[in-house]
């Protein structure tokens, strides 16, 4: 088990390099051979040549590109100065980058921001789980009845409706019309009443699709590992039935859905943009769209870096978990 972990951990971290070279590359390398000037896109079309020219000095973009590469990555562990001439700006680490335009480093607000998507993420979560993978193992169980048929047809609707329809749906019964929710946010550390009354709505709208979603791959996965002979052979010793799909048949049917948790919880720390816009929510999601209307570059790179690092995190955990679940993985 140690030496999967370590053989995984290593993988990550490998991962994880080629990941910063490769999201630096496409928003620095890639407009360069584009012929696009990306000093201009930090300071402006209108802005003074002069400050074009101080901020491609500042951001070392007339550097070689491995140098470049270099001076961020060693930005994230011991910090980085950006000097042109008088004018020095000191980030500290880690540092993500600094935004020329809004004056401030990239680390910091993506910390302020990171535990509003974290909360939406987790939470969501742990409502999709519980009533994605019921609703599948139930219908399953019951293939053909009213509850089998109904479920899906359920399902079918969360899939095919996007967020921002249920979301506006949601906040125009429960906000506007019920008044059952203020539909405000309210910071953890203020209150936990305001938090959580200011999250339902937003977790059981991103729980909806992403439940529908896990309930139909869970119903078809355990009626696969229902006809399977080690089951019949279970069934053929005389053990219970509960016995039977707790023990047996749900190990198995929670590989695929530890797979979809891993990549689905790791883009979603990344940011629901959908989401975060629509119930107002100060996340990573609504930072990388406001970095995306202003062209706020180290913005958007620092969000993308999180997001694969959550990701890459949230798939070694699942490994971990394959680990625990069936022991062949280790074996492996």
């Amino acid at each position: 088990m140690l030496a999967y972990l370590i053989r995984r951990l290593f993988a990550a971290v490998v991962m994880l390099v080629v990941i910063i070279m490769v999201v630096f590359g496409i928003f620095f390398l890639v407009p360069k051979w584009a012929g696009v000037d990306v000093a201009t896109s930090f300071v402006g079309k209108q802005a003074d040549p002069a400050a074009v020219e101080a901020v491609r000095v500042k951001l070392g973009l007339d550097d070689p590109i491995y140098l470049q590469v270099w001076e961020f990555f060693k930005g994230i562990f011991t910090g980085r100065t950006y000097a042109a001439g008088g004018d020095v700006t000191h980030c500290a680490a880690p540092c993500f980058g600094y935004s020329f335009r809004s004056e401030q480093a990239v680390w910091p607000v993506l910390t302020d921001r990171f535990p509003v998507t974290l909360g939406l993420a987790l939470g969501a979560a742990v409502l999709w789980l519980l009533i994605g993978v019921s609703a599948g193992v139930l219908s399953a169980l019951k293939r053909g009845s009213l509850w089998d048929r109904g479920a899906m047809v359920v399902a079918l609707a969360g899939v095919s409706l996007p967020i921002y329809f249920t979301g506006m749906l949601a906040l125009a019964i429960f906000v506007f019309g019920l008044k059952w929710f203020d539909g405000q946010y309210v910071p953890l550390d203020q209150s936990f009443t305001g938090w959580f009354g200011g999250m339902i709505l937003p977790w059981i709208t991103l729980a909806f699709l992403y439940a529908a979603m896990y309930a139909r791959i869970t119903r078809a996965t355990m009626l696969e590992i229902l006809g399977e002979d080690y089951i019949r052979t279970a069934r053929a010793k005389g053990l219970r039935e509960g016995t039977v799909i707790g023990k047996h048949a749900m190990r198995s049917t929670m590989t695929p859905i530890l797979t979809m948790l891993g990549m689905d919880l790791g883009a979603l720390i990344g940011g629901a943009i959908l989401t975060e816009t629509t119930f107002s929510l100060p996340g990573l999601g609504q930072a990388v769209l406001n970095g995306i209307k202003n062209q706020d570059l180290p913005i958007i790179l620092g969000v993308t870096l999180i997001t694969s690092l959550a990701v890459l995190v949230a798939n070694l955990l699942v490994d971990v978990l394959y680990a625990v679940i069936d022991p062949r993985v280790r074996l492996s």
